[in-house]
């Protein structure tokens, strides 16, 4: 099935957020580029060039609410840096929406970790590997940063069906790093 296609093979990704202004972020595989809509003119203006994720964030977005399902090792890493105690040294503090985009939108631009993680509910995580986790993937890693399933990289990912589901963590490349040994 030409589908099932591994998330190295992806050309383009890209999405739209709505709020006060309507921005377009996409990559073609050499950046990220950001476009907000002038509704003067009718029309995308880019506003974003050449978006890079800084190294390191100190925002962290995690639905905490599954906290007990999460592995000892997630509960740790999430703990340490809220507290200052990871790496960094830093307090992070927590932003999560609940809306991979805006999450996700927000890591892009400020650094940090977003994830939507494996737990005894959904062993296998919830959000989407083709459609979910390898085209946001795809923009974190043009940007500089990095995505994992927390044992390994999404985009390496050869999918057994289309709506398979995989544990989804991306963010600032020391962050997500920082988190894959806290899970080793």
């Amino acid at each position: 099935m030409q589908t099932l296609q591994p998330g190295d093979n992806l050309v383009a990704s890209g999405y739209c957020m709505y709020s006060s202004s309507t921005i377009m972020m996409f990559t073609l595989g050499d950046g990220v580029h950001g476009f907000t809509l002038d509704p003067n003119i009718g029309e995308f203006v880019l506003t974003h060039p050449n978006v890079k994720i800084p190294k390191r964030g100190k925002i962290y977005s995690f639905n905490e609410a599954n906290s007990p399902m999460w592995e000892t090792g997630l509960q740790n890493y999430v703990n340490d840096i809220k507290n200052g105690k990871g790496e960094s040294g830093v307090k992070y503090s927590s932003r999560y929406i609940g809306s991979m985009v805006g999450d996700v939108h927000r890591t892009l631009l400020y650094g940090g970790i977003f994830g939507y993680p494996a737990d005894t509910k959904n062993v296998n995580g919830k959000l989407r590997l083709l459609y979910e986790a390898a085209p946001m993937s795809f923009i974190i890693n043009q940007a500089g940063g990095k995505s994992s399933t927390g044992r390994g990289g999404i985009m390496e990912i050869h999918p057994t069906n289309v709506h398979q589901r995989v544990p989804t963590i991306l963010g600032s490349y020391d962050d997500v790093s920082e988190l894959e040994k806290y899970l080793k």
